[in-house]
Protein backbone atom coordinates (compact mmCIF):
# COMPACT_ATOMS: atom_id res chain seq x y z
CA UNK A 1 0.00 0.00 0.00
CA UNK A 2 1.68 3.48 -0.77
CA UNK A 3 1.43 6.32 1.28
CA UNK A 4 -0.91 8.42 -0.06
CA UNK A 5 -3.04 5.24 0.45
CA UNK A 6 -2.85 4.84 4.33
CA UNK A 7 -4.99 6.68 6.24
CA UNK A 8 -5.11 10.03 8.28
CA UNK A 9 -5.28 9.13 11.77
CA UNK A 10 -7.46 11.49 14.09
CA UNK A 11 -7.10 11.29 17.69
CA UNK A 12 -9.68 12.08 19.50
CA UNK A 13 -13.35 12.08 18.40
CA UNK A 14 -14.27 15.45 20.40
CA UNK A 15 -15.28 18.63 18.29
CA UNK A 16 -12.66 19.39 16.51
CA UNK A 17 -11.15 15.77 16.27
CA UNK A 18 -14.25 14.89 14.44
CA UNK A 19 -14.83 17.83 12.46
CA UNK A 20 -11.09 17.12 10.91
CA UNK A 21 -12.29 13.80 9.75
CA UNK A 22 -15.69 15.74 8.13
CA UNK A 23 -12.84 17.70 6.27
CA UNK A 24 -10.88 15.09 5.25
CA UNK A 25 -13.75 12.89 4.16
CA UNK A 26 -15.00 15.70 2.12
CA UNK A 27 -11.61 15.46 0.50
CA UNK A 28 -11.55 12.39 -0.06
CA UNK A 29 -8.83 11.04 2.37
CA UNK A 30 -10.12 8.39 4.46
CA UNK A 31 -9.63 9.24 8.01
CA UNK A 32 -9.39 6.64 11.03
CA UNK A 33 -10.36 8.24 14.45
CA UNK A 34 -9.06 7.01 17.57
CA UNK A 35 -11.17 7.73 20.78
CA UNK A 36 -10.15 6.47 24.20
CA UNK A 37 -13.39 6.83 25.61
CA UNK A 38 -16.44 4.30 24.89
CA UNK A 39 -18.79 7.48 23.11
CA UNK A 40 -17.63 10.56 20.98
CA UNK A 41 -16.90 13.56 22.88
CA UNK A 42 -16.55 11.20 25.69
CA UNK A 43 -14.27 14.82 27.61
CA UNK A 44 -17.48 16.51 26.79
CA UNK A 45 -19.66 14.50 28.57
CA UNK A 46 -17.53 14.90 31.51
CA UNK A 47 -19.04 18.79 31.46
CA UNK A 48 -22.01 17.95 30.60
CA UNK A 49 -23.50 19.95 32.99
CA UNK A 50 -21.97 23.55 32.06
CA UNK A 51 -23.58 25.67 29.55
CA UNK A 52 -21.17 27.04 26.24
CA UNK A 53 -20.75 30.50 26.18
CA UNK A 54 -20.80 30.16 22.20
CA UNK A 55 -24.08 29.46 20.84
CA UNK A 56 -25.08 26.35 18.32
CA UNK A 57 -24.47 28.75 15.22
CA UNK A 58 -20.52 28.67 16.13
CA UNK A 59 -20.18 25.27 17.25
CA UNK A 60 -20.95 23.32 14.38
CA UNK A 61 -18.79 22.57 11.68
CA UNK A 62 -19.92 23.30 7.96
CA UNK A 63 -18.47 19.93 6.83
CA UNK A 64 -19.79 18.01 9.33
CA UNK A 65 -23.45 20.06 8.66
CA UNK A 66 -22.65 18.96 5.19
CA UNK A 67 -22.45 15.43 6.11
CA UNK A 68 -25.48 15.19 8.58
CA UNK A 69 -27.68 16.98 6.21
CA UNK A 70 -28.54 13.67 4.53
CA UNK A 71 -29.54 11.57 7.32
CA UNK A 72 -32.48 13.65 8.17
CA UNK A 73 -30.54 15.06 10.99
CA UNK A 74 -32.25 18.63 12.26
CA UNK A 75 -29.93 21.26 13.47
CA UNK A 76 -30.84 23.12 16.82
CA UNK A 77 -32.23 26.53 17.35
CA UNK A 78 -29.06 28.32 16.52
CA UNK A 79 -29.13 31.19 18.92
CA UNK A 80 -29.34 28.68 21.95
CA UNK A 81 -26.61 28.17 24.11
CA UNK A 82 -26.20 24.19 24.81
CA UNK A 83 -24.71 22.04 27.88
CA UNK A 84 -21.67 20.05 26.87
CA UNK A 85 -24.25 17.29 27.28
CA UNK A 86 -26.06 18.74 24.35
CA UNK A 87 -23.18 19.33 22.36
CA UNK A 88 -22.17 15.80 23.00
CA UNK A 89 -25.88 14.18 22.12
CA UNK A 90 -27.13 16.03 19.50
CA UNK A 91 -24.05 16.83 17.40
CA UNK A 92 -21.05 14.72 18.33
CA UNK A 93 -22.44 11.49 18.74
CA UNK A 94 -24.66 11.95 15.41
CA UNK A 95 -21.41 13.11 13.51
CA UNK A 96 -19.41 9.82 14.84
CA UNK A 97 -22.48 7.83 13.84
CA UNK A 98 -22.37 9.01 10.03
CA UNK A 99 -18.54 8.60 9.69
CA UNK A 100 -19.55 4.82 10.60
CA UNK A 101 -15.88 2.25 10.85
CA UNK A 102 -13.49 5.35 10.34
CA UNK A 103 -14.39 5.99 14.19
CA UNK A 104 -12.83 3.76 17.15
CA UNK A 105 -13.78 3.70 20.42
CA UNK A 106 -11.97 2.15 23.60
CA UNK A 107 -8.86 3.15 21.55
CA UNK A 108 -6.56 4.63 23.35
CA UNK A 109 -3.00 6.21 21.97
CA UNK A 110 0.03 5.19 23.86
CA UNK A 111 2.58 6.26 21.18
CA UNK A 112 3.42 8.11 17.96
CA UNK A 113 6.20 7.68 15.88
CA UNK A 114 7.84 7.17 11.98
CA UNK A 115 8.15 3.72 11.34
CA UNK A 116 11.27 2.11 12.17
CA UNK A 117 12.42 5.54 13.31
CA UNK A 118 12.82 7.48 16.87
CA UNK A 119 13.21 10.67 17.02
CA UNK A 120 16.98 10.56 16.55
CA UNK A 121 17.01 9.44 13.44
CA UNK A 122 17.19 11.36 10.05
CA UNK A 123 18.04 8.37 7.44
CA UNK A 124 15.17 8.71 4.99
CA UNK A 125 12.96 10.10 7.85
CA UNK A 126 10.03 11.99 5.69
CA UNK A 127 9.90 8.64 3.41
CA UNK A 128 8.60 7.09 6.54
CA UNK A 129 5.11 6.55 7.50
CA UNK A 130 3.75 6.97 10.70
CA UNK A 131 3.01 4.17 12.99
CA UNK A 132 0.30 4.69 16.04
CA UNK A 133 0.44 2.42 18.79
CA UNK A 134 -3.15 1.65 20.21
CA UNK A 135 -4.18 -0.05 23.20
CA UNK A 136 -7.89 -1.18 23.51
CA UNK A 137 -9.91 -1.55 26.38
CA UNK A 138 -9.71 -5.52 25.82
CA UNK A 139 -6.48 -5.62 26.66
CA UNK A 140 -5.45 -5.79 23.06
CA UNK A 141 -3.10 -3.62 21.20
CA UNK A 142 -2.91 -2.62 17.49
CA UNK A 143 0.14 -0.95 15.47
CA UNK A 144 -1.67 1.50 12.56
CA UNK A 145 0.69 2.81 9.72
CA UNK A 146 -1.11 6.15 8.69
CA UNK A 147 0.50 8.90 6.12
CA UNK A 148 -0.54 11.61 8.43
CA UNK A 149 -1.17 12.30 12.12
CA UNK A 150 -3.81 15.32 13.71
CA UNK A 151 -3.83 14.88 17.57
CA UNK A 152 -7.06 16.62 18.26
CA UNK A 153 -6.84 14.95 21.69
CA UNK A 154 -7.40 17.80 23.73
CA UNK A 155 -5.79 19.25 27.49
CA UNK A 156 -9.23 18.05 29.62
CA UNK A 157 -6.95 15.02 30.98
CA UNK A 158 -4.38 17.08 32.65
CA UNK A 159 -5.70 19.74 34.65
CA UNK A 160 -3.16 22.18 36.41
CA UNK A 161 -2.28 21.56 40.17
CA UNK A 162 -3.16 23.76 43.20
CA UNK A 163 1.02 24.84 43.56
CA UNK A 164 1.49 28.69 42.47
CA UNK A 165 4.70 27.22 41.02
CA UNK A 166 2.65 25.14 38.41
CA UNK A 167 3.55 22.09 40.24
CA UNK A 168 1.37 19.87 43.28
CA UNK A 169 1.31 21.69 46.10
CA UNK A 170 2.94 20.09 49.21
CA UNK A 171 0.42 17.52 50.46
CA UNK A 172 -1.82 17.98 47.31
CA UNK A 173 -1.82 14.43 46.61
CA UNK A 174 -2.36 13.31 50.15
CA UNK A 175 -5.38 15.11 50.58
CA UNK A 176 -6.55 14.20 46.92
CA UNK A 177 -10.03 12.83 48.79
CA UNK A 178 -10.55 16.69 49.27
CA UNK A 179 -9.78 18.19 46.09
CA UNK A 180 -11.85 17.98 42.57
CA UNK A 181 -10.28 19.91 39.56
CA UNK A 182 -13.51 20.23 37.98
CA UNK A 183 -16.71 22.23 37.88
CA UNK A 184 -19.18 20.48 40.30
CA UNK A 185 -22.04 19.28 39.11
CA UNK A 186 -24.73 19.86 41.89
CA UNK A 187 -27.71 18.59 40.56
CA UNK A 188 -26.10 15.20 41.24
CA UNK A 189 -27.15 14.61 44.94
CA UNK A 190 -23.88 12.33 45.84
CA UNK A 191 -21.69 15.38 44.63
CA UNK A 192 -24.38 18.10 46.23
CA UNK A 193 -24.04 16.28 49.59
CA UNK A 194 -20.45 17.15 49.17
CA UNK A 195 -20.04 20.77 48.84
CA UNK A 196 -23.72 21.17 51.04
CA UNK A 197 -23.30 23.16 54.29
CA UNK A 198 -19.47 23.20 53.71
CA UNK A 199 -16.81 25.46 53.65
CA UNK A 200 -15.20 25.38 50.02
CA UNK A 201 -11.98 26.92 48.64
CA UNK A 202 -12.16 27.30 45.00
CA UNK A 203 -8.78 28.22 43.18
CA UNK A 204 -8.72 30.58 39.92
CA UNK A 205 -9.74 33.28 38.07
CA UNK A 206 -11.26 32.15 35.01
CA UNK A 207 -14.52 30.89 33.97
CA UNK A 208 -14.24 27.87 35.65
CA UNK A 209 -14.24 29.50 39.13
CA UNK A 210 -17.19 31.78 37.86
CA UNK A 211 -18.99 28.91 37.23
CA UNK A 212 -17.99 26.97 40.49
CA UNK A 213 -18.26 30.20 42.20
CA UNK A 214 -22.26 30.71 40.46
CA UNK A 215 -23.21 27.27 41.52
CA UNK A 216 -21.88 27.19 44.86
CA UNK A 217 -23.47 30.94 45.91
CA UNK A 218 -26.73 29.39 44.43
CA UNK A 219 -26.28 26.48 46.75
CA UNK A 220 -25.93 28.51 49.89
CA UNK A 221 -29.17 30.13 49.40
CA UNK A 222 -31.07 26.80 50.09
CA UNK A 223 -28.24 25.22 52.28
CA UNK A 224 -26.67 27.34 55.55
CA UNK A 225 -23.91 27.04 56.10
CA UNK A 226 -22.54 26.70 52.38
CA UNK A 227 -19.59 28.83 51.82
CA UNK A 228 -17.10 29.44 50.01
CA UNK A 229 -13.61 31.10 49.82
CA UNK A 230 -12.20 32.34 46.34
CA UNK A 231 -8.06 32.19 46.38
CA UNK A 232 -6.84 34.29 43.63
CA UNK A 233 -3.08 34.50 42.53
CA UNK A 234 -3.60 38.39 41.82
CA UNK A 235 -5.47 40.92 43.07
CA UNK A 236 -9.08 42.03 41.98
CA UNK A 237 -9.09 44.59 39.45
CA UNK A 238 -11.74 46.31 36.97
CA UNK A 239 -11.23 43.45 34.62
CA UNK A 240 -11.53 40.64 37.20
CA UNK A 241 -14.64 39.68 36.30
CA UNK A 242 -14.38 40.09 32.13
CA UNK A 243 -16.36 42.23 29.62
CA UNK A 244 -19.56 42.26 31.25
CA UNK A 245 -22.78 43.72 29.45
CA UNK A 246 -19.97 44.81 27.13
CA UNK A 247 -19.08 41.13 26.19
CA UNK A 248 -19.97 40.48 22.72
CA UNK A 249 -20.25 36.81 23.81
CA UNK A 250 -23.41 37.59 26.44
CA UNK A 251 -23.54 34.12 28.15
CA UNK A 252 -20.15 34.39 29.09
CA UNK A 253 -20.62 38.34 30.17
CA UNK A 254 -23.56 37.12 32.27
CA UNK A 255 -21.04 34.75 33.77
CA UNK A 256 -18.70 37.03 34.92
CA UNK A 257 -21.44 39.26 36.46
CA UNK A 258 -22.95 36.21 38.48
CA UNK A 259 -19.67 35.43 40.18
CA UNK A 260 -19.30 38.92 41.44
CA UNK A 261 -22.72 39.25 42.77
CA UNK A 262 -21.37 35.90 44.81
CA UNK A 263 -19.15 38.07 46.20
CA UNK A 264 -20.67 40.68 47.00
CA UNK A 265 -23.72 39.30 48.58
CA UNK A 266 -21.43 37.48 50.97
CA UNK A 267 -21.45 33.87 49.58
CA UNK A 268 -17.78 34.17 49.00
CA UNK A 269 -14.84 35.88 50.63
CA UNK A 270 -12.32 36.49 48.36
CA UNK A 271 -8.89 36.11 49.08
CA UNK A 272 -5.88 37.59 46.82
CA UNK A 273 -2.28 37.39 46.00
CA UNK A 274 -2.31 34.24 47.37
CA UNK A 275 0.02 31.72 45.77
CA UNK A 276 -0.35 28.34 47.46
CA UNK A 277 2.70 26.41 48.39
CA UNK A 278 1.26 23.83 50.82
CA UNK A 279 -1.75 21.64 51.79
CA UNK A 280 -1.61 20.79 55.36
CA UNK A 281 -4.29 18.50 57.51
CA UNK A 282 -5.78 20.40 60.10
CA UNK A 283 -8.20 18.22 62.29
CA UNK A 284 -11.14 17.25 59.43
CA UNK A 285 -10.27 20.23 57.31
CA UNK A 286 -7.57 21.47 55.13
CA UNK A 287 -5.17 24.31 55.75
CA UNK A 288 -4.16 26.07 52.61
CA UNK A 289 -0.59 27.57 53.08
CA UNK A 290 1.12 30.73 50.39
CA UNK A 291 4.45 31.09 49.60
CA UNK A 292 4.73 34.50 51.87
CA UNK A 293 3.75 32.62 55.00
CA UNK A 294 -0.24 33.11 54.98
CA UNK A 295 -2.04 30.07 56.02
CA UNK A 296 -6.21 30.06 55.72
CA UNK A 297 -8.90 28.91 58.10
CA UNK A 298 -9.31 25.22 57.31
CA UNK A 299 -12.20 24.51 54.51
CA UNK A 300 -13.50 21.06 54.20
CA UNK A 301 -13.06 20.98 50.29
CA UNK A 302 -11.05 22.19 47.75
CA UNK A 303 -11.89 23.02 43.78
CA UNK A 304 -8.67 23.12 41.70
CA UNK A 305 -9.58 25.26 38.47
CA UNK A 306 -6.29 26.69 37.65
CA UNK A 307 -5.87 25.94 34.03
CA UNK A 308 -5.18 22.83 31.48
CA UNK A 309 -1.86 21.77 29.74
CA UNK A 310 -1.14 19.38 26.98
CA UNK A 311 -0.56 15.94 27.39
CA UNK A 312 2.86 15.38 25.16
CA UNK A 313 3.80 11.56 26.42
CA UNK A 314 2.80 10.09 23.62
CA UNK A 315 3.87 12.29 21.15
CA UNK A 316 7.24 12.07 22.60
CA UNK A 317 9.48 10.32 19.63
CA UNK A 318 7.99 13.32 17.38
CA UNK A 319 10.11 16.17 16.28
CA UNK A 320 8.04 18.91 17.63
CA UNK A 321 8.41 22.60 17.17
CA UNK A 322 6.98 23.98 20.37
CA UNK A 323 7.04 27.39 22.70
CA UNK A 324 9.09 26.65 25.34
CA UNK A 325 6.43 28.29 27.38
CA UNK A 326 3.06 27.65 25.97
CA UNK A 327 3.86 24.57 24.27
CA UNK A 328 1.94 25.53 21.51
CA UNK A 329 3.31 25.92 17.69
CA UNK A 330 6.04 27.94 17.54
CA UNK A 331 4.39 29.87 14.59
CA UNK A 332 1.34 29.85 16.66
CA UNK A 333 2.66 30.75 20.35
CA UNK A 334 2.81 34.82 19.13
CA UNK A 335 -0.55 34.99 18.11
CA UNK A 336 -2.21 33.78 21.59
CA UNK A 337 0.28 34.16 24.27
CA UNK A 338 -1.90 36.00 27.14
CA UNK A 339 1.42 37.57 28.38
CA UNK A 340 0.87 39.91 25.22
CA UNK A 341 -1.88 39.43 22.81
CA UNK A 342 -4.95 42.28 23.59
CA UNK A 343 -8.09 42.18 22.50
CA UNK A 344 -9.46 40.79 19.34
CA UNK A 345 -5.97 39.40 18.24
CA UNK A 346 -6.44 36.21 18.19
CA UNK A 347 -5.70 35.86 14.98
CA UNK A 348 -7.35 32.79 12.68
CA UNK A 349 -5.14 30.60 11.77
CA UNK A 350 -4.33 27.29 9.74
CA UNK A 351 -1.68 24.38 8.14
CA UNK A 352 1.39 27.22 8.32
CA UNK A 353 1.22 28.36 12.11
CA UNK A 354 0.40 24.17 12.76
CA UNK A 355 3.35 22.99 11.17
CA UNK A 356 6.58 21.04 13.07
CA UNK A 357 9.58 20.18 11.54
CA UNK A 358 7.93 17.04 11.63
CA UNK A 359 5.97 16.62 8.26
CA UNK A 360 2.18 16.19 8.28
CA UNK A 361 2.09 16.23 11.87
CA UNK A 362 -0.59 18.35 13.22
CA UNK A 363 -2.16 19.37 16.87
CA UNK A 364 -5.32 21.17 16.56
CA UNK A 365 -8.16 21.86 18.75
CA UNK A 366 -7.48 23.55 22.46
CA UNK A 367 -4.09 20.87 22.24
CA UNK A 368 -2.46 23.17 19.90
CA UNK A 369 -3.06 26.11 21.98
CA UNK A 370 -1.04 24.68 24.42
CA UNK A 371 -1.52 26.38 27.92
CA UNK A 372 -3.32 29.18 26.59
CA UNK A 373 -6.44 29.68 27.57
CA UNK A 374 -7.77 31.16 24.18
CA UNK A 375 -9.65 29.02 22.62
CA UNK A 376 -12.77 28.86 20.62
CA UNK A 377 -14.38 25.88 18.96
CA UNK A 378 -15.09 27.77 15.89
CA UNK A 379 -11.13 28.25 15.07
CA UNK A 380 -10.72 24.80 15.71
CA UNK A 381 -13.06 24.00 12.64
CA UNK A 382 -10.79 26.32 10.80
CA UNK A 383 -7.42 24.59 11.58
CA UNK A 384 -8.60 21.06 10.31
CA UNK A 385 -10.12 22.68 7.25
CA UNK A 386 -6.67 24.47 6.42
CA UNK A 387 -5.22 21.32 7.20
CA UNK A 388 -7.49 19.03 5.44
CA UNK A 389 -7.00 21.06 1.98
CA UNK A 390 -3.02 20.62 2.38
CA UNK A 391 -3.00 17.07 3.00
CA UNK A 392 -5.30 16.94 -0.22
CA UNK A 393 -2.57 19.20 -2.22
CA UNK A 394 -4.82 21.99 -2.62
CA UNK A 395 -2.63 25.11 -1.03
CA UNK A 396 -4.35 27.74 -1.94
CA UNK A 397 -7.12 26.45 0.18
CA UNK A 398 -5.19 26.05 2.85
CA UNK A 399 -3.55 28.85 3.20
CA UNK A 400 -7.01 31.40 2.62
CA UNK A 401 -7.47 31.69 6.27
CA UNK A 402 -11.23 33.13 6.48
CA UNK A 403 -12.90 33.14 9.64
CA UNK A 404 -13.76 36.11 12.13
CA UNK A 405 -13.49 35.70 15.82
CA UNK A 406 -15.77 37.97 17.79
CA UNK A 407 -13.71 40.52 20.13
CA UNK A 408 -13.43 39.69 23.22
CA UNK A 409 -14.40 42.56 25.62
CA UNK A 410 -12.16 41.07 28.35
CA UNK A 411 -9.30 42.97 28.66
CA UNK A 412 -6.19 43.03 31.67
CA UNK A 413 -6.76 39.71 33.22
CA UNK A 414 -5.05 36.35 32.48
CA UNK A 415 -7.95 34.58 30.41
CA UNK A 416 -10.06 31.83 31.81
CA UNK A 417 -7.74 30.13 33.82
CA UNK A 418 -5.70 31.65 36.06
CA UNK A 419 -1.62 30.54 35.50
CA UNK A 420 1.57 32.35 36.42
CA UNK A 421 2.33 33.08 32.71
CA UNK A 422 -0.73 35.23 32.62
CA UNK A 423 -0.96 36.91 36.01
CA UNK A 424 1.18 39.86 35.27
CA UNK A 425 0.04 40.72 31.28
CA UNK A 426 2.53 43.23 29.55
CA UNK A 427 1.08 46.81 29.24
CA UNK A 428 -2.20 46.37 26.98
CA UNK A 429 -3.49 43.60 29.06
CA UNK A 430 -4.89 40.38 27.55
CA UNK A 431 -8.08 39.19 26.37
CA UNK A 432 -9.08 35.59 27.06
CA UNK A 433 -11.54 34.64 23.91
CA UNK A 434 -13.72 32.20 24.62
CA UNK A 435 -12.70 28.33 25.14
CA UNK A 436 -15.92 26.81 24.24
CA UNK A 437 -14.34 23.50 24.66
CA UNK A 438 -13.26 24.79 28.46
CA UNK A 439 -16.59 24.03 30.59
CA UNK A 440 -18.80 27.11 29.55
CA UNK A 441 -16.34 27.86 29.30
CA UNK A 442 -15.55 26.31 31.95
CA UNK A 443 -14.28 23.77 31.61
CA UNK A 444 -11.64 22.92 28.98
CA UNK A 445 -12.72 19.92 27.12
CA UNK A 446 -11.13 18.01 24.72
CA UNK A 447 -11.11 18.82 21.51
Amino acid sequence: MSEQHLPVVVIGAGPVGLAAAAHLTGRGIEPLVLEAGPVAGGAVREWGHVRLFSPWSELIDPAAEKLLAPTGWTTPDTTAYPTGGDWASLYLQPLADVLGDTVRYDARVTGVSRLGRDRVVDADRERQPFTVHVSYADGTEERITARAVVDASGTWSTPGPIGGDGLPALGERAARDRVSYRVPDLTDPAVRARYAGRRTAVIGSGASAFTALTALADLAKQVPGTRAVWILRRGISGATFGGGEADQLPARGALGLAAKAAVDDGHADAVTGFRTTAVDRSGDGLVLVAEDGRRLDPVDEVIALTGLRPDLSFVSELRLGLDERLQAPVSLAPLIDPNQHSCGTVYPHGVNELSHPEKDVYLVGMKSYGRAPTFLAMTGYEQVRSIAAALAGDQEAAERVELTLPETGVCGGSGLFDRPTAEEPTEGGCCATPATLTIGTSSPGSC
